[in-house]
């Protein structure tokens, strides 16, 4: 990355600032960054739980399957999905607070009796299911946070740090050469003066 600056105090100044808030700052990305980290390894290992959990029931369904012809799913409906926002290392995801899901009434002395059996089995594989799509959900947008974090932290650890660093070293070398050559062009003017009225004063005692 080019850092754009002069060979001058004010832009000293302004480097050696951006340079401090940058190594203020990076501390804090990268608490942020391992915070992410660790919340996208537990929707992870949510996620994992909750496809077993559903392979687990779709094998009850398949058991049942023989049965499930004589079966009315329109008894079971998904009614609403209540919804909250949780900010979880500073982001903002939402949290699946409540699943409501209906059961219609139906003919308890004409049904088989394996109805009740289905509808729990359908209200599982149901809410199993939504909870399964919000971990992914999360589990995304949390992984892009990370992702966005883990570059910034590049940027600054691997980038713009080392650049203002070298900026810096770049401006006082200059400024430390310029120094160094004023005094010496100094000294030399000094001793040519010296030499000058040494040589006048010469001439005066002589003549």
């Amino acid at each position: 990355m080019a850092i754009k600056f002069q060979y001058n105090k004010t832009s000293l100044q302004q480097i050696e600032k951006q340079l401090k808030m940058r190594q203020r700052t990076l501390p804090i990305i990268k608490s942020k960054e391992t915070a992410l980290r660790l919340e996208v390894k537990k929707c992870k290992e949510e996620v994992t739980r909750l496809e077993k959990e559903l392979e687990q029931q779709i094998a009850g369904y398949e058991r049942m399957y023989a049965l499930w012809g004589e079966f009315d799913a329109s008894l079971v409906e998904l009614k609403d999905v209540e919804l909250d926002v949780k900010k979880i290392a500073g982001v903002r995801v939402p949290i699946l607070k409540n699943i409501q899901l209906e059961a219609k009434p139906f003919g308890i002395f004409s049904a088989p009796k394996w109805y009740f059996d289905g509808i729990n089995l359908l209200h599982g594989l149901a809410k199993t299911a939504v909870e399964r799509e919000f971990a992914v959900a999360k589990q995304d947008l949390l992984d892009h946070a990370r992702r966005k974090t883990t570059q910034k932290v590049n940027l600054f650890e691997k980038v713009q740090i080392p650049g203002f660093q070298e900026a810096v070293r770049k401006i006082k070398r200059f400024m430390e050469d310029e120094e160094n050559l004023s005094k010496s062009s100094q000294k030399i003017l000094k001793s040519l003066q010296e030499k000058r009225k040494a040589e006048e004063e010469g001439k005066e005692e002589t003549a």
